[in-house]
């Protein structure tokens, strides 16, 4: 394990446990307010952020191993994220907060195993403008867009 994997690590491992906090505590109305940017609940978009977003373990691994990633775009990704969210637009808190769990502590552990070559290794896809490497997967996947969909649940709720 290097440094760089152990510090990104521990980021990724604060932001899953604040998330978390977060959705343990929300009421039945607040699990149920709408996001205005997503168009879906705040319980729909934690569970897109445990499903889909602590979920990137499973591209960076593409990568790491030097797969082919899939030629999507940023369009056909949002677009499978509408899709996947509105087919759970049903999920429950505890649905959510296993995902939450499950998926961030796999990332968390997947992440905190690499080298700093492995973090440098590049894979290329059109949704992130072309070649990218696995630190910058992470650093787009998690500390920005998941970030901006934890933030709008706050705004939607309130708090």
């Amino acid at each position: 394990m290097s440094q760089r994997a152990k510090d990104l690590s521990k980021r990724i491992e604060s932001f899953k446990d604040d998330v978390i906090a977060y959705v343990e505590t929300l009421s039945g109305e607040e699990w149920n307010a709408e996001c205005d940017w997503e168009e879906w609940t705040a319980g729909v978009t934690a569970r897109h952020i445990g499903a889909g977003h602590f979920g990137i373990f499973e591209l960076a691994g593409m990568i790491v191993e030097g797969e082919e990633l899939p030629p999507l775009t940023l369009d056909q990704i949002n677009a499978m994220s509408d899709k996947d969210s509105r087919a759970h637009s049903d999920c429950t808190k505890d649905e959510t907060l296993d995902a939450l769990r499950k998926n961030g502590a796999e990332l968390v552990t997947f992440i905190a195993g690499l080298s700093d070559d492995e973090l440098d290794r590049k894979g290329s896809m059109p949704a992130f403008g072309g070649d990218v490497t696995v630190n910058q997967v992470i650093e787009l996947v998690i500390f920005q867009s998941a970030q901006e969909h934890f933030d709008s649940m706050k705004t939607a709720v309130g708090r």
